[in-house]
């Protein structure tokens, strides 16, 4: 007796992630680290001189990495209370930093205890950074004002008093402030509390982030917007450029790290996090993405070197081919040898036993059962294509009650346009309507179903209708773009003429 044959389900190609050039590039990065800190991590700052180490602002601590460890290098504890934004300068030799009592220190990496302390402010001091010359640093406050100091003779060389809000980057409206006067120079309207503000390496463009909004303006034209980005669900907080400026990155509360192209600004990649996302750096040449998250965890990611790429990629060819698993398939026994088969048992699906029984209802019923239906409707369509072979589809399908034959036109309602299953599902809609034709107007639920079923089959014939019109149209402009030759006349067919 010849053993039963399982259905054969049709595996159809997936639709994989679209592979390009960032996908590969942003997703070349080891496995993260995961360091514990002492609170909320709120700013991380790389040094721009090797070996790139970077602060970390969690707490009443500012902790100093280097590259690669897991302990902090350095650590600055004399904070009273919570510090806030500590920043390296230009050199790498002196790192400022604010704090909850309105204190601004200086302090030298190598150091232990602040160099100097600016005391001016009246409330907790957010922002903290140096100016471009390294000579003078730049503080913001809950106190409404910014303040540039000297950083020789610890002294105010200049208050700016105009902003209405606390600072912490930025509020509503934004201002850039000359350090030669004591006004601001241009005033922006972000329209969200600003979170974060980001100037190109050019100076010509401005990033300013707030709500879910993230906002470019240029500067050169007097600050006219240019795009404005709304691809986060919750705050952005955090941004920072790539290496090459080609890149932007921003991070939210919605865990997620968003990769822009800064010529289209389209969404390139996206990195994925457990927790909400409060401050992000991205080391030199990209070696390191380094994460802080409202958790007190510190995320790091290092980038793959040349060898390790080949170490995985010789990994990967390394595993088992072919040829291991269909090993002894196509032995045959010789003449004096004595063969020991053992038997295979058969695991058959449920549907499968259902049709080895002849119970056709049953394993189509089987079949729609809603994880089928919904998560791998090519099974259903395999089992109702195995009984039109049969040639017991009607008998499978008729004697439904209003929930079962309900059940059938649901799956038939959300597989029947797809071109994978329409050449077996238009066959059983058929028969379906050819069954239940007497019934119709007795059950609303099947009636509206059965409305629905129409309105799109009469909308998918439309489409169809437009797109031959369309194929036409394409026939017709392709036909008179070929370039005409001309075929010259032969003294044979002058003659017959």
């Amino acid at each position: 007796m010849a053993s039963y044959k399982p259905t054969k389900i049709t595996v159809y190609p997936k639709l994989g992630e679209k592979v390009t050039q960032d996908t590969v590039y942003w997703k070349n990065y080891k496995a993260p680290i995961q360091i514990k800190e002492f609170g909320a991590v709120t700013n991380i700052n790389f040094s721009p001189v090797a070996p790139h180490n970077f602060a970390v602002t969690a707490f009443t601590r500012i902790h100093i990495y280097g590259p690669f460890s897991h302990e902090p290098v350095k650590s600055f504890t004399r904070f009273k209370d919570t510090a806030y934004c500590g920043r390296f300068r230009s050199d790498g030799q002196l790192l400022v930093a604010g704090c909850e009592d309105s204190v601004v220190r200086l302090f030298d990496v190598n150091g232990k205890v602040a160099l100097r302390m600016y005391k001016g402010h009246t409330k907790a001091v957010h922002v903290t950074d140096f100016t471009s010359d390294s000579y003078q640093i730049l503080t913001g406050s809950d106190d409404y004002s910014c303040r540039l100091w000297d950083i020789p003779n610890a002294t105010e060389l200049n208050a700016y008093q105009e902003h209405t809000d606390y600072i912490r980057c930025g509020q509503h409206l934004f201002s850039m402030f000359d350090g030669r006067v004591d006004k601001s120079v241009m005033t922006l309207d972000h329209g969200q509390p600003v979170e974060s503000l980001l100037l190109y390496p050019s100076e010509g463009l401005l990033v300013s982030a707030g709500g879910r909004f993230v906002k470019v303006w240029d500067l050169l034209k007097k600050g006219q917007p240019l795009v404005s980005l709304k691809n986060h669900h919750k705050t952005v907080t955090c941004l920072c450029l790539s290496s090459n400026g080609e890149r932007l990155l921003s991070g939210s509360l919605d865990r997620h790290v968003k990769v822009y192209n800064t010529t289209s600004y389209k969404v390139v990649h996206n990195f994925d996090y457990a927790a909400s996302i409060l401050s992000l750096a991205l080391a030199p040449n990209d070696e390191s993405i380094v994460v802080g998250m409202t958790n007190g965890i510190l995320n790091l990611k290092h980038r793959k070197n040349a060898e390790e790429s080949k170490e995985i990629s010789g990994q990967q060819r390394r595993r088992p081919s072919y040829r291991v698993f269909v090993k002894g398939k196509n032995y045959f026994p010789k003449q004096d040898d004595y063969l020991v088969s053992k038997p295979v048992k058969q695991h058959l699906a449920k549907y499968d036993k259902q049709l080895k029984k002849f119970n056709v209802s049953k394993a189509l019923d089987t079949a729609l059962e809603a994880w089928t239906r919904l998560k791998k409707p090519e099974i259903t369509v395999a089992v109702i294509k195995e009984l039109d072979r049969r040639g017991t589809l009607k008998n499978a399908l008729a004697g439904r009650d209003e929930q079962g034959l309900s059940r059938l036109l649901y799956f038939l309602i959300g597989n029947l346009f797809d071109p994978r299953f329409a050449p077996v599902l238009v066959t059983a809609a058929e028969m379906i309507l050819d069954i239940y034709q007497s019934v119709i107007g007795q059950s609303s639920v099947v009636d509206r179903q059965l409305l629905r079923l129409q309105e799109m089959l009469e909308r998918e014939i439309d489409y169809q209708q437009e797109l031959l019109e369309v194929l036409g149209m394409l026939d017709t402009v392709f036909a008179s773009s070929l370039p005409r030759k001309e075929v010259p006349c032969s003294m044979f067919s002058l003659m017959i003429r």
